[in-house]
């Protein structure tokens, strides 16, 4: 048992009241009377005041006068989660102990309960408490590490982004978020989980483009035992996972036609039938969703269904690259070195000028992921409490400190005195797109899957234009 667990007796009958005081507190409880649910209430109330004055347990008879005990149980169970609450009745009915039950109390006893029953009842409580303190603790780091204020940036851009989270969030509207991988579409999909009414209930997310296609119908909807090959068992399916809270399905442009239309039938009857299975199953469920891909481009060639894309076009977040948010760079790269400050058990000071200025003269293919990356590695082989460029890897820090920023450099304008050489945009092109291959590729120590995922590509046609821009990763290796 805790140390001196503080209980509330409600009970009317002041006599069985004070009885049980008497008896909790020779266990060692802290144990206090009300005799009216009002004034059980106002003790409740006041013990929100002083967290050492929580109410671990309340032992509460369901005949009270005013509103009655399962009405006061109701109203404990919504204002004061944390307590558990044992029922105590002298008229014991299968009925009043199921919608107790049902309701959110921990236990159901008949008077007259004896010692052995109330130590029992007590120790289960306690437990019960426990684990709803613990489940609270983490909601709250949840929404911490999660929640909008954990959103940085000051990017006009980002700015409205915000405010789109906040108006969205309390409704269960449809929301599709598109970008480069790594610009944060995740985080986004969480802070609006986390800022509406559902963030007690699940958030599960699914990458749809890790998963097979023969497997991702299984992956969504379920199966059955028996279903296909391998189904040894009976699977709950994501939708069913998510019900009651957020679903947020990332690169919903790589599903199939087939697949897409299943989506269709769920987003607009919320309701499917697992793989093998002709149980229909209903779900409340939020859906966000997210593209590497512009879906515009996609519904034109006919590779996506142009009646599912109105339907998630619901509302629309269109996430910018790092590249176009120089401003929120450092912002990003201290927030992340805080994060590497809590982790380490460091307490990093910050970083040089020349570490910020390198930080802002990198053009990150992988977005706001690789910045958190790189920050990461830099805490980790620092023997200084300041990043310094040193600590950064050789590909961020190789460019001049004179080399001019955007797009008019690699294609041969000077923004200094605005020369430049004629050619075609096909061969315009041909640079940037090297470089941003090569630092990709660099940034993920040449691994070519993970590499295409962020480029947006599939890994073939990355070989492909390796082989044509004459990126040769022999020619790159580093000593060491």
């Amino acid at each position: 048992m805790s140390e001196h667990p503080r209980i509330l007796i409600i009970d009317d009958d002041t006599i069985v009241a004070d009885s049980l005081v008497e008896f909790f507190n020779a266990e060692g409880c802290n144990a206090v009377a009300a005799y009216t649910p009002s004034d059980a209430m106002a003790l409740l109330a006041q013990s929100n005041d002083n967290p050492a004055g929580v109410f671990q347990v309340v032992i509460c008879d369901i005949n009270l006068p005013e509103i009655g005990g399962i009405e006061l149980l109701r109203k404990i169970t919504q204002e004061h989660r944390q307590a558990a609450v044992i029922m105590l009745t002298g008229y014991g009915t299968i009925e009043s102990a199921v919608e107790a039950l049902r309701i959110g109390a921990v236990d159901f006893l008949t008077k007259p309960v004896i010692d052995d029953e109330l130590r029992i009842a007590l120790q289960r409580a306690l437990r019960q408490h426990e684990l709803q303190r613990e489940n609270t603790t983490l909601r709250s780091r949840l929404e911490d590490e999660c929640g909008l204020d954990n959103i940085v940036g000051n990017d006009h851009r980002m700015q409205k982004i915000y405010e789109t989270i906040r108006a969205v969030a309390p409704s269960r509207t449809t929301v599709l978020m598109t970008g480069e991988s790594g610009v944060g579409k995740s985080m986004i999909a969480s802070a609006i989980h986390q800022s509406s009414t559902r963030n007690a209930k699940p958030y599960v997310e699914l990458a749809c483009g890790s998963i097979p296609e023969t497997l991702l119908e299984s992956e969504l909807f379920g199966h059955v035992k028996g279903a296909f090959t391998g189904a040894h068992a009976d699977k709950q399916g994501k939708f069913l996972a998510a019900d009651g809270g957020t679903l947020f399905l990332d690169e919903i442009n790589s599903a199939s036609p087939g697949m897409q239309l299943k989506l269709l039938r769920v987003l607009q009857e919320r309701r499917f039938e697992p793989v093998g299975s002709n149980e229909t199953i209903e779900v409340d469920v939020r859906v966000i969703l997210a593209s590497n891909q512009p879906l515009e481009e996609l519904v034109a060639s006919g590779d996506f269904r142009q009646d599912l894309y109105y339907r998630i076009n619901v509302i629309k977040i269109e996430m910018p690259p790092l590249r176009e948010r120089i401003g929120d760079i450092e912002s990003l790269a201290t927030h992340f070195l805080e994060m590497q400050s809590q982790e380490l058990g460091r307490r990093f000071t910050g970083f040089t000028a020349e570490a910020l200025d390198a930080l802002r003269r990198y053009t990150y293919p992988g977005n706001v992921r690789e910045l958190s990356n790189l920050v990461e590695r830099a805490a980790v082989l620092s023997r200084s409490l300041t990043i310094g460029i040193e600590d950064f890897p050789q590909h961020l820090t190789d460019r001049s400190p004179d080399a001019p920023l955007g797009m008019g450099a690699a294609i041969g304008i000077n923004p200094a005195n605005d020369s430049w050489k004629p050619m075609t945009l096909s061969d315009a092109l041909i640079k940037p797109e090297r470089e941003i291959i090569l630092q990709t590729l660099l940034a993920n120590d040449w691994n070519r899957q993970q590499s295409a995922e962020i480029l947006g590509i599939n890994r073939t046609t990355l070989y492909k234009k390796m082989k044509a821009l004459g990126i040769d990763p022999s020619d790159h290796a580093q000593a060491g």
